[in-house]
């Protein structure tokens, strides 16, 4: 382990630090975010308050095959044609009502047009109805409209929609799913107010060919000890559910008792069987595998040592086609836990975004309690209840339930419509609320309230978005507001635990940056089990770290505490930070409320020690860690908070440490 001298002198430097900050100051209203979406708030809030005519939502839908059989599935990014048949309910459509298509937008589906025949998603739509008369138009990008001005749609009557009817058809879904749905709603008796049909059509996008494979070790294990290894054959992008059926070659470091190979049943959707390894010492293991086409793939990093902290990786926030994600709920858990091999997953699906409505639907709020109370495992998978509080005045927080059933408290439901709202209705159950893309877009988060201490210790640092840690960060949030960052909430004296997690909406939680972009998320989770109540408490406690997608094994601890904890202040200490990386490190930070404070290069190494010695530091001090790969891949601790002498030692009265090596 490597002593720098330089890293504590550059402490020194906190008091004249300052953040690169250079975006203007925003506007901030007098309530909410600073780019708070007022217009959505209350265009959502008109609609909830509509009186619904007993006509609006009725009537029946479903997917007609072409003369070949074709358009009731289809595979990503293949031109198809699609026949949608609607027949009128009991009370059928008034004059000057309208029926609507929704084609699914998420994601990469072609945009429905009516002038070219031959271009992408020309679309028609005719009836065998004499005397009826329809118009036709595009309403809103992947939204058709089709008015009757003259008479109604009696009950029974039919209306043909063909969507890609041209030469070049229609491009469907770029990610595979089951159920992708064709939306139709009606707006019965004309007053531009329309209802979801019960049961509209879906249909089955398979993936595309096998292209690579995903291989996964636990981050940590003890010595001696079984280390599962999971492999899955996936299509380019990130996809399961590939035809693929053969063996993939393992090459094992040296020392390492296991298989040499590991077999992909055909029936399997590319996923194999997990097999076992062992290692009797301690080291660093990565695998490679090899398999048939040039596939070939090496490992997440596994720290292994006779007494390793229990460490899991987790995926906390992310989205299916019950909002406006891909894939089902049932599909959503089966791939954190087979492909992505994550410890702790949880689907986050918007109360009030998406078709339909979460809090106006409670048949999918049931489904996705059932899936995931069915995938849940203690001591192999955490499957966690959650959902997204969407508020477009005061910034998006998923909230998560730590046991098999929990409310969901809208935020268009005005008991529950603000975040101290929100925390009083949750108050006593063992739920979190975790803040996210709280620096900029799409809306941004109110730091003036503070987040509630027990229910909201961490926050979501980086997903998808990228992150919104600073202006200073790797792969920065787009739209970052002065003042908005997590380290400006840092700077207002809360103690949060730095996460991260997807936001994925392609069915991928824990590898959504295959194809979502540079930038995933993901959170590092010092649990002492695979269970709900040891992920809550180490959440509690703030025994947790961010990366934006690599599987970095980060573990800092300043005089034997664990990252997070609340410290006395005026008595320097030792930092400890060990850092083993998928790739190459640029460089180890250590940062402070106002930006970096010192750096030791990685020099191209995965695997790096530091002891750091940190000067007396005043209370309202934090530190943390944070790490940069070559590839721009990272890392973050949670803080080290400096507090006063009485209150560091009510937290220590309370700490549990964690087992060390």
């Amino acid at each position: 382990m490597g002593r720098s001298p330089a890293l504590a002198l550059a402490l020194l430097l906190l008091a004249s630090a300052c953040e690169d900050e250079p975006a203007p100051q925003a506007t901030v209203p007098p309530r909410g975010a600073p780019n708070a979406r007022f217009e959505i708030a209350e265009d959502l809030a008109k609609a909830r308050d509509k009186p619904r005519h007993r006509s609006d939502g009725l009537g029946r839908a479903w997917l007609e095959p072409a003369s070949d059989g074709s358009g009731l599935s289809a595979q990503v990014g293949t031109p198809e044609r699609f026949t949608i048949v609607y027949e009128a309910g009991v009370y059928g459509i008034a004059k000057g009502g309208a029926l609507y298509l929704q084609v699914p937008y998420n994601w990469g589906w072609t945009r429905p047009q009516l002038v070219d025949p031959d271009a992408p998603g020309f679309t028609t739509v005719v009836t065998t109805v004499r005397g009826l008369r329809f118009e036709v138009e595009v309403a809103d990008e992947w939204l058709i409209r089709i008015h009757f001005p003259d008479r109604p749609l009696l009950a029974r009557e039919r209306i043909r929609i063909d969507y890609g009817v041209g030469s070049a058809k229609a491009t469907v879904d770029a990610y595979a799913e089951r159920e992708s749905t064709f939306f139709v709603a009606v707006d019965g008796d004309g007053d531009g107010w329309r209802e979801w049909i019960e049961a509209s059509p879906t249909i089955d996008v398979a993936p595309g060919p096998p292209a690579r494979i995903a291989l996964f070790l636990p981050p940590t294990a003890r010595s001696g000890e079984p280390i599962p290894l999971r492999a899955a054959v996936l299509a380019a992008n990130g996809d399961m559910g590939v035809d693929f059926e053969g063996t993939l070659t393992l090459t094992l470091p040296p020392g390492v008792e296991g298989p040499t190979e590991i077999r992909v049943p055909a029936g399997r959707d590319g996923v194999a069987a997990p097999v076992t390894l062992r290692f009797p010492g301690r080291g660093v293991l990565r695998v490679r595998a090899e398999g048939p086409g040039g596939l070939g793939a090496e490992s997440n990093p596994c720290v292994v040592t006779p007494a390793a902290k229990t460490l899991l990786f987790g995926d906390l926030h992310g989205h299916s086609n019950l909002s406006d994600g891909t894939g089902t709920p049932e599909d959503y858990f089966r791939y954190a836990r087979d492909v992505a091999a994550l410890d702790v997953a949880a689907l986050t699906d918007h109360d009030h975004w998406g078709m339909p409505f979460l809090d106006e639907t409670p048949e999918n709020w049931k489904r996705i309690v059932g899936a995931a109370r069915d995938f849940h495992a203690p001591g192999r998978f955490v499957s966690l209840v959650g959902y997204e509080w969407t508020s477009w005045i005061w910034g998006h927080r998923h909230v998560l339930h730590f046991e098999d059933e929990g409310p969901l408290l809208s935020s268009l439901d005005e008991r529950f419509d603000s975040p101290p709202e929100l925390w009083a209705g949750l108050r006593g159950l063992p739920a979190l609320t975790f803040a996210h893309h709280s620096a900029g877009a799409p809306v941004g988060i109110d730091w003036r309230i503070p987040p509630d201490p027990e229910l909201e210790p961490v926050t979501e640092l980086v997903s998808v978005h990228g992150s919104g840690e600073s202006f200073d960060t790797p792969w920065p949030q787009a739209g970052m507001m002065r003042d908005n960052t997590v380290r400006s909430a840092l700077r207002r004296g809360y103690r949060l635990g730095l996460i991260g997690s997807g936001d994925s909406h392609d069915g991928h939680p824990g590898l959504v940056q295959i194809a979502g972009g540079a930038s995933g998320g993901l959170a590092g989770i010092y649990a002492e089990a695979r269970t709900r109540e040891a992920v809550l408490a180490a959440l509690r406690a703030r025994h947790v770290y961010a990366t934006n997608g690599p599987r970095i094994v980060l573990d800092a601890t300043l005089d034997g505490h664990p990252m997070g904890s609340l410290l006395p202040a005026d008595r320097g200490g030792r930092l400890e930070v060990h850092v083993t990386a998928p790739e190459a490190v640029e460089a180890v930070e250590l940062v402070a409320l106002y930006g970096v404070v010192a750096s030791h290069p990685g020099e191209g190494r995965r695997n790096l020690a530091l002891e750091i010695d940190v000067p007396k530091l005043g209370p309202g001090h934090v530190l943390y860690v944070r790490v940069r790969q070559v590839d721009q891949g990272a890392a973050w601790s949670s803080p080290f908070f400096f507090v006063g002498e009485e209150e560091s030692a009510r937290s220590a009265a309370t700490e549990k440490p964690l087992a060390s090596d």
